[in-house]
């Protein structure tokens, strides 16, 4: 990717954990606190801090992909759906509950606190301040099986290196392929993976960007 990225681990509420990575655009800079629109900063502690809680990014997606203004009732449903993998028309009233208090009395007031959002607890209304477009995130998911894309990079490495040595010790039949031809393969697979990591973080892993958060199954 032509920005620069910084890869943190995030915890998740009583769940596995996701990576969380932000891009800054630009080698050099301040990474404590980036100015943005209207003047609004957010120092990068408090970027991460934000994101290491599952509820919080579930909050931040829906605020991000309905228009960044919301109704509390309306956005406890969707977190406490996405939660337990379910619908809105399907969650209960105790879940629904549960995730209305812990936003309210909680993870609202922490990211109003943080400047992220504007949250008027007396309306009931929770919507994103300008300081919230800093926040230009993806999240890697892992799970089950699946590695992540600095491991897949490792690995790819390995396999061109390994090729590339028995190739040299004239080994039958991949001493046939000519020295052009490898170095051809090798920029290949890195190209290819690059464009599809590319692809993947720019609309399946971002926040906002889909009806759902990255890290919950359609």
């Amino acid at each position: 990717m032509a920005s620069k990225s910084e890869a943190v681990t995030a915890s998740r509420d009583e769940q596995p954990v996701a990576r969380v990575g932000t891009d800054d655009g630009a080698e050099g800079k301040d990474e404590r606190d980036a100015p943005g629109p209207d003047g609004a900063t957010l120092s990068r502690d408090d970027a991460f801090e934000i994101l290491s809680n599952r509820r919080r990014r579930f909050a931040l997606h829906h605020l991000q992909h309905n228009g960044e203004r919301a109704e509390l009732g309306d956005l406890s449903e969707h977190v406490a759906a996405w939660e337990n993998d379910s619908n809105v028309q399907e969650i209960s009233a105790s879940e629904r509950k549960r995730v209305y208090t812990s936003l309210q009395q909680f993870h609202l007031p922490k990211m109003d606190d943080k400047g992220v959002i504007e949250f008027d607890d007396r309306e009931g209304v929770v919507e994103l301040t300008p300081a919230a477009e800093q926040m230009d995130v993806y999240l890697e998911v892992v799970e089950g099986n699946d590695v992540p894309w600095s491991q897949y990079y490792l690995g790819l490495s390995a396999v061109n290196i390994g090729l590339l040595v028995a190739a040299m010790a004239g080994t039958y039949p991949l001493r046939l392929v000519p020295d052009g031809g490898w170095g051809l393969f090798v920029a290949t697979t890195f190209f290819v993976s690059a464009l599809v990591h590319t692809y993947y973080s720019r609309t399946e892993m971002r926040l906002g960007d889909s009806e759902s958060p990255p890290e919950v199954e359609d």
